[in-house]
C-alpha cells in the first residue's frame, strides 16, 4: 500500500511538473531577485523618477498651500473650533492643488475646483419628481413632491452661490432636495452660465430669464404665482437681491413673494466695516479671497487689491452718497464687541476707479440701489452669521429695508461662518450645527410664505 501511495504521489508530482512546464517554462521564468544588472538599474531609475516626481507635487502644493492662503483665525468662543481647522485646511489642500494643476498645464484651476465642488451626486429621491429643462436658453433642474395636495404649491428659484465661477445645479442637488422636500414646495435650481467663459453680468441675466420665465408659467408646475419666492445664497443672495430689485418696475408680472438671502455679498465700498476687520482670517471666505475672487469674476487684475481693500476706489462724491447706506455707524454696538478700529483715509485713485466701476453696480452691489427701489422690494428673510465677513452687509440691508417699512425676518447665526448652510445637508461629518440651525429656520419661513 505504501508502494502505491509514493507511486501515486510520484505520478501526480509528474502531472504537476508537466503541467507547469507546458505554461510557464521554467527557462522562461525569472525571479526578481535573479534580473540581469541592466534590467535592475531599469527598476530603480523609474522608482527614482517617480519618488522625485511625487516629492516636487509635494513641495508644490505645500508652497501653494503656505503662501498663497493664510492660516485660520478661529475664535476661542467657537464651539466646534477643531472640526473648522481641519476643513479650512482641507479646503486649502484643494485650492493649492488646482493652483498647481494649472500652472504644470494639467487642468485649469477654475474646473478643478468645479469638479470638487459638484461632488458625488445623491441616490434617486423617491419622494420627488426631478425633471432638467430650459426656461428659454437656461438650464433648470425642477423638484416636485409626489406627495398630492389640494391646492397649488409654492414656487422657490434658487440661486446657487460660487462668486459666479463655482458652484452649479449638480453642487445644490442635496440643497433643493431639502427644501422642496421640508417645504412642500416646487423648487426651480437655476443653472446660470458661469464666469470667465461667460462674463458678468451674463449671471444676472440668466437669473432674471428664469424668474420671468417661471413667474409667467407657475401653473404649469402646480405652482400659485402669487407665492413665488427667490432665494440664494452668499453670490446666489447678491442675484436674489439684484433680481427682486430688478421686478419692481414690472407691471406685466405677479409680484414676488419673498426674497430669501443666505449670508450675501452686498457692498464693495467699504472692505473694512466691523466684520472684516473680525473676521479677516477666518475660514472659509477669508477678506484676501473675498477680494480675489471678486476681482476674478469681474476679470480685473488682482494688483488693485491692497487699493481695494484701502477704500481708494471711491471719489469722494460717491463717499458721501454711499454714508447714507454704507457705514459702520449702522453696525449695532454689539457686533464691535469683538473689536473695531475706524479705518483710516488714504488717497483716492482715478485709476483704480476706472477699473472698478462695474463693481459699483446695483447688480453687483444691491446695497447701493436709490430708496425708490429699495421702499419697493417684497418681504425678506436674511441670514447672516457671526464668523463671516460678509455679516454687515446684511445687517446694513436689513436696516434698509426696514428704514423703508420692509418687513424683514432675521435669523443671525452666533456661531455660523460663511458656508455652513450648504455644508449642512452633506452629512453628519461635513455639518455644522450653526449649518442645520439655518436650514430649519430657512424652512419655517418658507412654511409661512
Amino acid at each position: 500500500m505504501a508502494l502505491t501511495l509514493c507511486r501515486t504521489q510520484k505520478e501526480l508530482l509528474g502531472s504537476s511538473s508537466t503541467f507547469s512546464q507546458e505554461r510557464f517554462p521554467i527557462s522562461e521564468y525569472r525571479h526578481p531577485f535573479t534580473l540581469g544588472v541592466s534590467e535592475s538599474k531599469q527598476y530603480s531609475e523609474m522608482e527614482i523618477l517617480l519618488a522625485i516626481f511625487l516629492a516636487v507635487l509635494t513641495v508644490f502644493v505645500a508652497m501653494a498651500f503656505y503662501y498663497e492662503h493664510p492660516k485660520a483665525e478661529i475664535p476661542h468662543g467657537f464651539s466646534q473650533r477643531q472640526k473648522l481647522y481641519i476643513f479650512h485646511y482641507v479646503l486649502n489642500f484643494v485650492f493649492g492643488l488646482a493652483r498647481f494643476l494649472d500652472k504644470v498645464g494639467i487642468t485649469s484651476e477654475v474646473y478643478f475646483l468645479r469638479a470638487v465642488m459638484d461632488g458625488i451626486p445623491p441616490l434617486k429621491d423617491k419622494h420627488l419628481f426631478i425633471k432638467d429643462l430650459r426656461f428659454e436658453k437656461v438650464k433648470v433642474r425642477i423638484y416636485q413632491p409626489k406627495i398630492s395636495t389640494t391646492g397649488q404649491r409654492r414656487g422657490i428659484l434658487y440661486f446657487h452661490g460660487g462668486v459666479g465661477q463655482f458652484g452649479s445645479i449638480r453642487a445644490y442637488e442635496r440643497t433643493c432636495r431639502y427644501l422642496a422636500r421640508k417645504s412642500n414646495s416646487v423648487v426651480v435650481s437655476v443653472g446660470y452660465r458661469l464666469a470667465p467663459e461667460h462674463p458678468y453680468p451674463t449671471q444676472f441675466k440668466d437669473c432674471l430669464t428664469a424668474t420671468t420665465h417661471f413667474m409667467r408659467t407657475a401653473q404649469d408646475y402646480g405652482v400659485d404665482p402669487s407665492r413665488i419666492i427667490i432665494c440664494g445664497d452668499s453670490s446666489g443672495g447678491t442675484l436674489t437681491a439684484a433680481v427682486a430689485q430688478a421686478l419692481v418696475n414690472r407691471r406685466d408680472l405677479p409680484k414676488l413673494r419673498a426674497q430669501i438671502l443666505i449670508y450675501p455679498f452686498l457692498q464693495c465700498v467699504d472692505f473694512n466695516l466691523p466684520s472684516y476687520q473680525q473676521n479677516e482670517g477666518v475660514p472659509i471666505l477669508l477678506k484676501e479671497r473675498t477680494l480675489a475672487l471678486g476681482l476674478r469674476y469681474l476679470n480685473k487684475d488682482l494688483s488693485i487689491m491692497e487699493a481695494i481693500s484701502k477704500g481708494c476706489h471711491i471719489p469722494e462724491d460717491l463717499q458721501m452718497k454711499y454714508q447714507k447706506w454704507v457705514s459702520p455707524d449702522y453696525i449695532p454696538h454689539e457686533f464691535k464687541k469683538r473689536g473695531y478700529k475706524p479705518s483710516t483715509t488714504h488717497p483716492f485713485s482715478k485709476e483704480v476707479y476706472t477699473l472698478i466701476k462695474p463693481m459699483l453696480d446695483n447688480v453687483f452691489a444691491p446695497l447701493l440701489a436709490e430708496d425708490s427701489v429699495i421702499a419697493r422690494l417684497p418681504e425678506a428673510f436674511i441670514l447672516t452669521c457671526e464668523f463671516d465677513v460678509l455679516r454687515d452687509d446684511g445687517l446694513l440691508y436689513k436696516k434698509r429695508l426696514e428704514d423703508h417699512g420692509i418687513k424683514v425676518t432675521w435669523c443671525h447665526l452666533q456661531e455660523g461662518f460663511h458656508g455652513t448652510v450648504y455644508l449642512a445637508v452633506c452629512g453628519g461629518v461635513i455639518a455644522f450645527r450653526s449649518g442645520n440651525k439655518g436650514l430649519e429656520n430657512i424652512v419655517n419661513f418658507l412654511r409661512l410664505m
